[in-house]
């Protein structure tokens, strides 16, 4: 399964390149997208979806098969990793992982034997 990932300060960049060395990073909203994927995301302040993947989800959501998001449990713990519910919400997806920063190696083992499945 290829993994498209969000990535503004290098944590769900590093996590993703852990789970997956060929992860596709989302540069701009216009990338095409013609296979099933699972994307990485972070959470954008207070529990919102950062606007370059709503843009990237607009045209691509049709391949979207499950989200894996990154949230900061010490500063945003009312709203961690919201956008990633709201994302399963939005496009009827799991939320299959939730991490803090950039994860761990338990959760990198966890991720990897979720997306083998």
């Amino acid at each position: 399964m290829k993994i498209y990932y969000a990535s503004r300060m290098g944590k769900v960049e590093k996590l993703a390149k852990m789970v997956s060395e060929e992860a596709i990073k989302i540069e701009t909203a216009d990338l095409e997208v013609n296979e099933d994927f699972v994307l990485f995301t972070y959470t954008d302040g207070h529990g919102i979806v950062p606007a370059i993947v709503e843009e990237f989800l607009k045209n691509t959501h049709a391949h979207l098969k499950g989200v894996v998001v990154s949230g900061s449990m010490e500063r945003h713990a009312d709203t961690y990793c919201f956008a990633g519910d709201i994302i399963a919400k939005e496009y009827n997806v799991p939320c299959l992982y939730k991490v803090d920063g950039a994860g761990t190696q338990e959760d990198v083992t966890a991720i990897q034997e979720l997306l083998s499945k």
